[in-house]
């Protein structure tokens, strides 16, 4: 059954703008090097002087096809690059050279969980390569606009799916995947503070059972967020245009995060408006048998795969799973853990839980990423393995794991020198609970009484008669064997 608001469905496809991990640009040897002074990276060709032709980005193109592979698709041994003629102001040659005809990669999915948790699956059309425009500055000047064109010539895939997508959710956790699925292949760096990956949202609704309605494309959404925002916004508004006897118009808007508002930023062109036309300085990319199968035998694992795989040979729940599977980096440094553990049977989720709980927080709070952790990732197996063997408490690991984030020592050597070690000795436990019910003697009677949620009192008396340190499990013991009696 349709999600619907008021009545109406909504349609969503995304046209996601992943720029592609490489050093160059995609026509010429310009770096692609973030953060650089304005026209620091740009060349002859870049700014269009004449005689100049463009020449291929290998790499970009493989990148395209390992891409291609990780969303399921087709990836097209012949495509061909387009002219796209239309008025950049900060692209020089006054075209977009893009894909159109013949696209590199065809059809394609990627599944995501619904609202409801359920999966579903979100068709991709097809991605296709194209090259960035530079960026126009309006505010530096009063009456100048100012072009930086060291975007200009970056390479981009442009992934488009489907109008599969139902509500802001599902688009969001579509975005949400296939960057997680990027970062994984290493074809883009997703930064989307960089302008490393912008979507454009094509959203429209209409009445079950009868055709689609206008669509207002929505530009640049450089935020998983604003994307979410900025749907539901536009949603809205066009059900408030319709409920009243107005219509939506085909047009191109841009989403302002200030004021949570879409705004429009021009009319909406069809393909015909670009007058696109087979590029006459490329030739159609011919891409091997042997090159695509080498490509797509390096893939790494990806996440939906591992999710499976950690579920099942480490038995963690789905949701623990998918937590440790979103960073290829953090899934990885699991693994680490788990086989650098003396028991690694027994523990695969307690080193996950320490993984999700304690070291993503230290992360948080510090601002870093897992690769730079204060200590080695296998000090997270010999802390689980000092509590699976008793040497000490899950309390006392909080303190040992505050420790190590702040000197960066082994787990044991902390233990050593604080003279942390659980006492397991029976008879020390047993000397001290007599004592915490000796001077007890009131609650002592009460639980006698039948007052048995004293028992807890008795265990934490107990617990601070050892200063913390005495092994949970024997003190219930011992305590029940007294109490007893």
């Amino acid at each position: 059954m349709a999600n619907l608001i008021n009545g109406w469905e909504v349609v969503i496809g995304l046209e996601v703008h992943a720029q592609i991990a490489t050093q160059s640009k995609l026509f010429s040897t310009s770096p692609t090097k973030f953060g650089a002074d304005p026209n620091e990276n740009v060349s002859f060709y870049d700014v269009a002087m004449p005689g100049m032709l463009p020449v291929l980005n290998e790499h970009a193109v493989d990148q395209a096809i390992k891409t291609g592979f990780a969303i399921n698709g087709t990836v097209n041994k012949m495509s061909q690059f387009d002219r796209k003629n239309y008025f950049y102001p900060d692209l020089p040659s006054g075209y977009q050279i893009s894909q159109l005809f013949h696209p590199i990669v065809s059809n394609g999915y990627i599944d995501i969980l619904d609202e409801k948790g359920k999966n579903k699956r979100i068709n991709i059309e097809r991605i296709h390569i194209e090259q960035d425009a530079g960026k126009s500055i309006h505010d530096l000047d009063k009456e100048h606009s100012y072009i930086d064109l060291n975007r200009a010539g970056i390479p981009l895939m442009e992934i488009v799916s489907k109008p599969d997508i139902r509500s802001s959710y599902e688009a969001m956790q579509y975005l949400k995947k296939l960057r997680m699925i990027l970062r994984y292949v290493g074809s883009c760096n997703c930064n989307m503070e960089q302008g490393n990956l912008r979507a454009d949202a094509n959203v429209s609704i209409h009445r079950p059972d009868t055709p689609f309605g206008n669509r207002a494309e929505i530009k640049n959404i450089n935020s998983i967020k604003f994307l979410g925002d900025a749907i539901d916004y536009e949603v809205q508004r066009q059900i408030y245009e319709l409920e009243s006897g107005r219509t939506v118009s085909q047009e191109t808007r841009l989403f302002d995060a200030h004021t949570g508002q879409t705004r429009t930023m021009r009319s909406k062109e069809d393909a015909a408006d670009y007058r696109y036309f087979p590029d006459p300085d490329l030739k159609p990319l011919i891409l091997t048998s042997e090159r695509i199968s080498k490509i797509k035998s390096e893939l790494p694992e990806l996440p939906d795969t591992k999710k499976s795989r950690f579920i099942e040979k480490y038995h963690l729940t789905p949701t623990d799973a998918s937590i440790l599977v979103e960073d290829r980096n953090t899934a990885d440094d699991y693994e680490k853990a788990v086989q650098a553990s003396k028991f690694p049977d027994k523990s695969s989720k307690l080193i996950a839980n320490w993984l999700i709980g304690e070291v993503f927080a230290i992360l948080n709070k510090e601002n870093k990423e897992i690769a730079n952790l204060a200590f080695p990732i296998e000090y997270i197996a010999e802390l689980v393995d000092l509590i699976a063997d008793q040497t000490i408490s899950g309390k006392i690991a909080k303190t040992v794991f505050a420790k190590m984030n702040e000197t960066g020592k082994h787990p044991r050597e902390i233990v050593n020198e604080e003279n942390l070690a659980q006492i397991v000795d029976r008879n020390i436990i047993a000397e001290a609970t007599q004592r915490v019910l000796d001077n007890n003697f009131e609650q002592f009677n009460q639980y006698k009484s039948g007052k048995k949620q004293l028992f807890g009192f008795f265990v934490g008396q107990t617990m601070k008669e050892l200063h913390g340190k005495g092994n949970p499990d024997i003190i219930h013991s011992v305590l029940t064997e007294l109490l007893n009696k």
